[in-house]
C-alpha cells in the first residue's frame, strides 16, 4: 500500500532489484513514436523515436516482476534524444515510480547521458530524414509555429530537462533554422540518449544518484575502472542488503563509498528525495496550499521541464501525507503517450513535463474546476474556487519558515496563489522567456547556501580581497585600530566552517546528504505533529460493530466506521471547515478502515507509528482529551529526530562485501572509453550461491512458505481472504492505478469503462450518504434517535456532489471550452433553445403552452419552471464571477428545488447536442449508466434541502406576497390601506405598503371565483421566512377585514410559505386587533406537481391552526375543550421542544418564534392553561379575553400599592409586583395595535426571555380578581398545578431565549 512499503509479499532484503540499460536498438533502427504524437514538421533531431530496454539484470525476480513498458516508458518518458557535437550533451539524472494495481510501489532511478552513434545505418537514416525534411520546407511556406491545443501537450519533444534548451531562440517547430546546416554525417558527429537505471524496492535517491554517476564516469574516464563493470553491478544486485530498520549500510560503487540508511520502526517512513529542494521551488505557503488540496483529493497537476522536479514534488507531497496515503491515480511523470490520462474524471497527482518555451496559456486540460495546477519551475499556483484552509495556517507557515531558516534556507519564494477569476487568463502566469529562466535559475543555484555556494556577490567581495594585497593591509591596519570589518569576517569565517566540515571524516557530498536528511525529517516531523493534535482522539470515534474480519469486510459498505457528526463537534469551531471536508475524503476512509483491521491482523506500518505517537503524547499530556482549544502546539521532538539520523549516519552498523572479480571469461568486461559495454549476462542474471547472507534469507524464505501452508489449512481460505481485503480496500475507488504497459485501444477502452463505472458507484455513495444523512436529521426533528448531520457536513456532502457532477461532465470532452464543463453544455442548450424560442415566436404556428408550476393554493399565480429561467436567475447574480461558480449555484438551485434530475434529464435529452459536445465513450453517451445516475439524483427529492437559499446570503431575490380573505366577497372589501412585512431567519423585508383594492379575482377548478390581493417586490434574501406581520390603517368606512392567510413566494426557489390568520382586523371586532404577526409554514407542493418531483418530507415547521385560535377565543367555539391532562401534556411538550432546539448547533436550529408562537408552542400551550375555567362566554355580554384578566390583576396590584397594601409583602414579591404591572403597561402602551390575544403572546414571550414568567403566575394566582374570573375547577386555582407549571417553565432558564425584531418591534421597556 504504502510508498514506503518495500516490494510485495515477501520481499527479500535486497537494496536493487534490477539493473537496466534502455538507448537506441541498432537493429530496428530508428522507429518514430506514434503514441507521442506526429511531429513531422520539427527538425529531425528534434523528432521523437522510440526507445527500447536493451538489457536488464536479472532477467526476472519473482517478488517483483519486470515491467518492460513502463520502465522502458518512464526511463525515457520522451523516448531517444539526439545530438551532434555542436550542441551541450549533459548527463540528467531523474527517479521515476511505478504503482501496481495493488497499491505497492516500486522506485527506479535514471541517470542519462549521450553516447556516440556508431551505426552507419543510424547516422544514414537521419540524414535522410533531413533532407527530406529541407525539401518539404523549402517546397512549401514554412508551416506557422505549432501552438495548436493539442501538440501543446502532445508531441513532446526531445529530453528537454536541461535549462540549456530554453536557450535556444527559436520556437521547436523552426526547422532547420535552428543550427545552420542540420545535420550531415559527414561532417557531424551523431550522439543519441542511453539511460542506465536502477529498480529498488525502497526511495534510496540518494544512494542510487551516486552509484550510478560512478558507473557513468567509470565509462566516461580515461583511464579504466578498477574492476569490470559486471563486478559493480553483480556487488549491487545482489551482495548489498536492504539496511535493516533503525540501521545503516555502507557499500562500495566504483571509486568512492556509499552510506544508506533506514529508519527504525517507531520514526516515520523512509522518504529520500529533497523536501529543501520542494520548499524552495514553491515557497512555503504555496506548499501548505498544495498540500491540503492533496488532502482534499483534488486533482492536482505539477508542470515543470525536469523530470525530477516533477517526482522531488509529487514525492514530497506525499511523504508529509503521514499517517494517510494517496489514494487515487498517481503518475509523478506522465509519459507523452499517456496524455489521455488527463481526461480521468477521479481524483489524480500527476506530473506533465512542459516543453521549452511553452506557457500555461497554451496548455488545455479536459477539466479544471476542481484542479490545483502547479508551475514549479516559474514557482506559482493555481487553486480550485473555495476550498478551506488548513487549520492555524500562518502558525504553521511560520514554524515550518523557522526550521527552513535554522538550515540556512530562505522560506520566502514562490509567486502568490491564484485562484481563478475570469478577468485573469491563465496566461497571465509569470513565464519568462527561456533565456530569462535560464539564468533565473543559474543565480538561484549559484546565490544557493545549502549547496555550500556563498552568494555570487560574497563571493566576488572574498576573491577579491584576498587576491589584492593593498586590501588586504588596509584590512590589517582596522585591525590593529581596534575597527573590525565584521562582514569580511563573517564571509571569512564561513568558508573556514564549509572547509572544516568537509574535512570532518566526510566528503562535502556526505555533509550534504546528512544535512538534508536532518531537513527532511525535521519538516516532516512538523507535519506529522499537526495530524497529531487534529486527531490526538479519534479512536473514541472509530465504530467496532464487526465481531469479525469475514463479516466486516462482507457487510463494510454498509458501515458506518466513524461518528463523523460527534467528531465534529468535538474539534475548535476553526478547524471545521477543512475537517469536515476531510473525514469524507477516501484517505481518511482508508486510515478508519486499517485501524478497525488491526484488531484481527497486523497493524498497518504507518498507523503503527502513528497511534505510538499519539500515546506518547497522550502521556506527556501534551493535549488533555477534554481540552479542545485552536491554540497551536508547536512540535517538540524537532531534535530528537535529526539527532536518531545523525548518529545512523555517524556510526554505520553495516558494511556489505566490497566488489571484486567475477569468474568471467577472458577478453570479456572490455573498456573502451565514451561507450557503455554490452555487460555478460551470464555472471549477473544469477546470485552468488555461496553468500551466507543470501543462503539465510532462503532459509527464512523456506521457513515462511512452510508456515503459510499451515495457517491456509487453519484459517479462511487466503485467496479469498486477499480477495475480500482488496474489495474492502479498493471500495469507492473508481479506479486504483491505470496500467502503464499496455496501451492498446482495447485497454484504454477498458480503462474508461472502469472510470465510467467508478463515477455511477460514487454517484450512488454520494446521494446514498446525502440521503441517510438527511433523513437522519428529519427523523429527529419528527421525535426519532439523535441528529447525525450537521449544516457544515450537508455543505461538505453537496459541494463533494458539485465536484461529482463537474467530473462526470468533463469526462470524454471532444473540446473543452471555459472551466466549467457542465456549465458550458448549459450554454449550449441555452443559446439552441433560445434560437428554437425566437423561430417559434417568428412563425405563425400557434406555440406550445409552457409548463408551469401549479400551487397548492389558491391565488398564488403560476411560475414558470424552466431550465433557462433557472440558469437566467444565476446568469443574473453579479456576486458569482466565475463559470465554476456558476455551475455550483445552478445545481444548488436545482437541488432545492427539487428540479436536480429533471433538469439534468431535460439537457441530456438533446442528444444531437450531447454527441456533438462528447466522444463515444464519455458517461454522458453510456445510456444505461445515464439512466441510473439521473435515478440516484432523483431520490434526493425525497428531502428537503435549502443549500441555494442558506448560502447566496446577500443576493436580492423577488418575493410574492398574497393577502386572501375569507371567501365572502363582502369581506374582502376594505377601504383602509394595508402593509406587510416579512421576517426570514436572515432579516426582514421593512414595512410594505399595499396599494390597496388591487383585487385579482382567480377561478378555482369548480369556476367558483375568488379575489385576493396580490403584490411583488424585491429585497435581500431573507432565507427560510418565519413571519409575517400584517396590518392596516384603519381607515375608511370598511375598516373591518376578514383575513384567511397570507401567502408569500420566493420566486427564484419557488419555496411558498403560508401564513394562516383566519381573524378579524379591525377596532370594535373580535380583539380589537389591526395587525397580526402570523407564523409560518412552508406550503406542500400539490399532488400533480409532487409526480414529478418525488415524494417529500413532513414540513420542518407547522404555524397555529384556525381551529386553535377561533376555538380558544371565540365564544361560539363547537371545539371540544381539552382536558387538565392534555394541557399540561402540551406544556411539558412546548417546553421540551424549546429545550431541544437549544441543544442542536447554533446554526441548525432554525427558527425560535415558532416554538413559541407557532402550533403546539409555549404561548399555545399558556393560553389553554389560562383559558381552563376562565368564564368568557357570557349570553349578551361581549367576549372577554385572558388579557382582560392580566389588565384586571395589574390594576388591582396598582391600587393596592398606592394604598400600601404591598409594601408589607417581602422586598423580592414587591419587585415581581412592580415588574410585572411595568410590562403590561409597557405593552398597552406600544403605538402598536396588535390586539388583546397578542398582547397576551407578546406577555409571554417577554416574561420567558427575562425569566419572569414563574414569579409571575404565583402573583396572578394570588389576585382576588381570579375568584370573579375562573370556575372553581379552574387550573389556575389548583395550587399543586401551577406549581409543577412553575418548575416546568423555569427549566427555561438555562437558556438565552431572544425574540424576533417582528415580535418586539415598538415595546418600549
Amino acid at each position: 500500500m504504502s510508498g514506503s512499503s518495500a516490494g510485495s509479499g515477501a520481499a527479500p532484503c535486497r537494496l536493487v532489484h534490477y539493473f537496466v540499460i534502455c538507448g537506441i536498438d541498432t537493429e530496428t533502427g530508428l522507429e518514430p513514436d506514434e503514441l507521442a504524437g506526429e511531429n513531422l514538421e520539427q527538425s529531425p533531431l528534434k523528432r521523437t523515436f522510440k526507445s527500447k530496454v536493451l538489457a536488464r539484470y536479472p532477467e526476472n525476480v519473482e517478488w517483483n516482476p519486470f515491467d518492460q513498458d513502463a520502465v522502458n516508458m518512464l526511463c525515457m518518458p520522451k523516448g531517444l534524444s539526439f545530438r551532434t557535437q555542436a550542441e551541450p550533451r549533459e548527463t540528467q539524472f531523474h527517479s521515476f515510480i511505478i504503482t501496481k494495481e495493488d497499491g505497492s510501489r516500486t522506485y527506479g532511478f535514471v541517470h542519462t547521458f549521450y553516447e556516440e552513434v556508431t551505426s552507419p545505418q543510424i547516422c544514414s537514416a537521419m540524414q535522410t530524414l533531413y533532407q527530406m525534411h529541407n525539401a518539404e520546407n523549402t517546397s512549401s511556406n514554412p508551416p506557422s509555429t505549432s501552438s495548436s491545443s493539442s501538440s501543446s501537450s502532445s508531441s513532446m519533444d526531445s529530453l528537454a530537462s536541461s535549462l540549456d534548451e530554453a536557450d535556444s531562440p527559436t520556437t521547436s517547430s523552426s526547422s532547420s533554422s535552428r543550427r545552420p546546416g542540420g545535420y550531415d554525417s559527414s561532417r557531424d558527429t551523431l550522439y543519441v540518449s542511453k539511460a542506465l537505471c536502477l529498480i529498488t524496492p525502497m526511495p534510496f535517491m540518494h544512494a542510487s544518484r551516486r552509484f550510478l554517476s560512478q558507473m557513468h564516469r567509470a565509462v566516461t574516464d580515461s583511464s579504466a575502472p578498477p574492476l569490470p563493470l559486471e563486478s559493480y553491478v553483480h556487488n549491487i544486485l545482489y551482495e548489498v542488503p536492504l539496511p535493516a530498520p533503525g540501521r545503516s549500510l555502507k557499500f562500495h560503487g566504483v571509486y568512492e563509498p556509499i552510506v544508506c540508511q533506514r529508519p527504525g520502526p517507531g520514526e516515520l517512513p523512509l522518504a529520500d528525495f529533497p523536501l529543501a529542494e520542494t520548499f524552495s521551488l514553491l515557497g512555503v505557503e504555496n506548499l501548505v496550499q498544495v498540500f491540503t488540496c492533496t488532502l482534499l483529493e483534488m486533482q492536482i497537476l505539477l508542470y515543470s521541464q525536469d523530470y525530477q522536479r516533477l517526482m522531488t514534488v509529487a514525492e514530497g507531497i506525499t511523504t508529509l501525507l503521514f499517517p494517510f496515503q494517496w489514494q487515487h491515480v498517481y503518475v509523478p511523470i506522465l509519459p507523452a503517450s499517456l496524455l489521455h490520462f488527463l481526461d480521468a474524471p477521479v481524483p489524480y497527482l500527476m506530473g506533465l513535463q512542459s516543453k521549452d518555451g511553452t506557457d500555461r496559456s497554451k496548455l488545455e486540460l479536459p477539466q479544471e474546476a476542481n484542479l490545483c495546477f502547479v508551475d514549479i519551475d516559474n514557482h506559482y499556483i493555481e487553486l480550485p474556487e473555495d476550498f478551506p484552509h488548513f487549520p492555524n495556517e500562518s502558525e504553521f507557515v511560520q514554524e515550518l519558515s523557522e526550521v527552513l531558516l535554522s538550515f540556512g534556507i530562505s522560506a520566502i519564494s514562490g509567486a502568490p496563489p491564484r485562484t481563478r477569476t475570469p478577468g485573469s487568463a491563465p496566461g497571465s502566469a509569470p513565464s519568462t522567456p527561456g533565456r530569462e529562466r535560464r539564468t533565473a535559475v543559474l543565480r538561484q543555484l549559484e546565490d544557493d547556501g545549502r549547496n555550500g555556494n556563498l552568494a555570487g556577490e560574497e563571493l566576488a567581495v572574498l576573491e577579491l580581497l584576498q587576491g589584492n594585497a593593498t586590501l588586504e593591509r588596509l584590512q590589517a591596519l582596522t585591525k590593529r585600530t581596534g575597527v573590525t570589518v565584521a562582514r569580511v569576517d563573517a564571509l571569512r569565517a564561513r568558508i573556514k566552517g564549509q572547509s572544516i566540515e568537509g574535512q570532518g571524516g566526510r566528503t562535502a557530498a556526505e555533509e550534504e546528504e546528512l544535512r538534508n536528511a536532518k531537513l527532511n525529517v525535521q519538516l516532516r516531523e512538523v507535519f506529522a505533529s499537526r495530524f497529531i493534535t487534529m486527531f490526538a482522539d479519534y479512536e473514541a470515534f472509530v465504530i467496532q460493530s464487526a465481531p469479525d474480519l469475514e463479516s466486516w469486510l462482507t457487510n463494510r459498505e454498509q458501515m458506518h466506521n466513524f461518528d463523523k457528526a460527534s467528531f465534529l463537534s468535538d474539534q475548535p469551531e476553526p478547524y471545521l471547515p477543512f475537517l469536515s471536508h476531510f473525514i469524507e475524503t477516501q484517505m481518511f476512509a482508508t486510515f478508519i478502515d486499517n485501524k478497525i483491521m488491526s484488531q484481527w491482523e497486523e497493524k498497518e506500518p504507518l498507523l503503527r507509528v502513528f497511534d505510538t505517537r499519539i500515546d506518547k503524547a497522550r502521556l506527556y499530556n501534551v493535549r488533555a482529551p477534554s481540552l479542545r482549544s485552536s491554540s497551536y502546539q508547536r512540535c517538540s521532538v524537532l531534535k530528537e529526530a535529526a539527532q536518531a539520523i545523525e548518529q545512523r549516519l555517524m556510526k554505520i552498523d553495516h558494511t556489505a562485501i566490497h566488489p571484486h572479480l567475477l569468474d568471467m571469461k577472458i577478453g570479456q568486461g572490455k573498456y573502451e572509453q565514451g561507450f557503455f559495454p554490452k555487460l555478460q549476462a551470464d555472471v549477473l542474471n544469477a546470485g552468488p550461491s555461496n553468500n551466507k547472507w543470501s543462503h539465510r534469507t532462503a532459509t527464512t524464505q523456506r521457513r515462511k512458505d512452510r508456515h503459510r501452508q499451515q495457517s491456509e489449512h487453519l484459517t479462511l481460505d487466503n485467496d479469498l481472504k486477499e480477495k475480500y481485503m482488496q474489495e474492502a480496500r479498493s471500495l469507492q475507488k473508481n479506479l486504483r492505478q491505470p496500467k502503464l504497459s499496455d496501451l492498446s485501444p482495447a485497454v484504454i477502452a477498458q480503462t474508461n469503462w472502469k472510470f465510467v463505472e467508478g463515477l455511477l458507484k460514487e454517484c450512488r455513495m454520494k446521494t446514498k450518504r446525502m440521503l441517510v444523512a438527511k433523513m437522519g436529521r428529519e427523523a429527529v426533528e419528527l421525535g426519532h434517535g439523535e441528529a447525525n448531520i450537521t449544516g457544515l457536513e450537508e455543505n461538505t456532502l453537496i459541494a463533494s456532489l458539485c465536484d461529482l457532477l463537474e467530473r462526470i461532465w468533463s469526462h470524454g470532452l471532444q473540446v473543452k471550452q471555459g472551466k466549467s464543463a457542465l456549465w458550458s453544455h448549459l450554454l449550449h442548450y441555452q443559446a439552441r433553445e433560445e434560437k428554437l424560442e425566437q423561430q417559434q415566436a417568428e412563425s405563425p404556428v400557434s406555440n406550445v403552452p409552457e409548463r408551469r408550476k401549479s400551487e397548492s393554493s389558491i391565488g398564488m399565480p403560476f411560475l414558470r419552471v424552466s431550465l433557462i429561467q433557472d440558469m437566467r436567475h444565476i446568469q443574473s447574480m453579479s456576486e458569482i464571477k466565475t463559470d465554476v461558480g456558476r455551475a455550483r449555484a445552478w445545481i444548488r438551485l436545482s437541488l432545492e428545488k427539487k428540479l436536480l434530475s429533471q433538469h439534468l434529464k431535460q439537457l441530456l435529452c438533446r442528444q444531437a447536442l450531447t454527441k456533438k459536445l462528447y466522444k463515444r465513450y464519455a458517461f454522458l453517451r453510456c445510456e444505461e449508466e445515464k439512466e441510473q445516475f439521473l435515478f440516484h439524483l432523483l431520490s434526493l427529492n425525497a428531502v428537503d434541502y435549502f443549500c441555494f437559499t442558506s448560502v447566496f446570503t446577500t443576493i436580492m431575490i423577488p418575493y410574492r406576497v398574497v393577502i386572501i380573505p375569507i371567501k365572502k366577497l363582502s369581506n374582502t372589501m376594505t377601504t383602509s390601506n394595508p402593509w406587510v412585512c416579512v421576517s426570514g431567519e436572515l432579516g426582514d423585508s421593512g414595512i410594505m405598503q399595499i396599494p390597496k383594492n388591487v383585487l385579482e379575482m382567480t377561478f378555482d377548478s369548480a369556476f367558483r371565483p375568488h379575489t385576493h390581493i396580490s403584490a411583488l417586490f424585491k429585497c435581500q434574501n431573507l432565507g427560510k421566512l418565519t413571519t409575517v406581520q400584517l396590518g392596516h390603517d384603519n381607515a375608511g368606512l370598511l375598516a373591518k377585514w376578514l383575513v384567511d392567510c397570507v401567502m408569500v413566494r420566493n420566486e427564484i426557489t419557488g419555496h411558498t410559505y403560508r401564513f394562516p390568520c383566519g381573524r378579524w382586523l379591525g377596532k370594535g371586532v373580535d380583539d380589537g386587533s389591526l395587525e397580526r404577526v402570523l407564523i409560518g409554514e412552508l406550503a406542500l407542493p400539490n399532488a400533480e406537481e409532487d409526480s414529478g418531483r418525488g415524494c417529500r418530507t413532513p414540513p420542518l415547521q407547522r404555524s397555529p391552526s384556525q381551529t386553535r385560535r377561533i376555538s380558544i377565543t371565540s365564544m361560539s367555539a363547537r371545539g371540544s375543550k381539552p382536558t387538565s391532562a392534555q394541557i399540561q401534556e402540551a406544556i411539558g411538550e412546548a417546553v421540551n421542544n424549546i429545550i431541544k432546539h437549544f441543544h442542536k448547533p447554533e446554526k441548525e436550529r432554525g427558527s425560535l418564534t415558532v416554538l413559541l408562537c407557532g402550533e403546539n408552542s409555549l404561548v399555545a400551550a399558556l393560553e389553554q392553561f389560562f383559558h381552563h375555567g376562565f368564564k368568557s362566554a357570557r349570553l349578551f355580554q361581549k367576549t372577554v379575553f385572558v388579557w382582560d384578566f392580566v389588565e384586571k390583576a395589574v390594576a388591582y396590584m396598582e391600587s393596592a400599592d398606592q394604598m400600601g397594601d404591598l409594601q408589607e409583602t417581602a422586598e423580592p414579591l414587591g419587585m415581581t409586583c412592580q415588574s410585572l404591572c411595568h410590562y403590561v403597561n409597557a405593552i398597552n402602551s406600544t403605538r402598536r395595535n396588535i390586539g388583546k390575544d397578542g398582547k397576551f403572546q407578546l406577555l409571554v414571550c417577554l416574561g420567558a426571555r427575562d425569566r419572569l414568567l414563574p414569579q409571575w403566575l404565583p402573583l396572578l394566582v394570588e389576585c382576588p380578581v381570579i375568584l370573579r374570573m375562573y370556575e372553581d375547577t379552574a387550573q389556575l386555582r389548583d395550587r399543586t398545578t401551577v406549581n409543577a407549571l412553575i418548575g416546568v417553565v423555569e427549566t427555561l432558564h438555562d437558556f438565552p431565549i431572544t425574540l424576533e425584531a417582528s415580535l418586539v418591534k415598538g415595546i418600549d421597556l
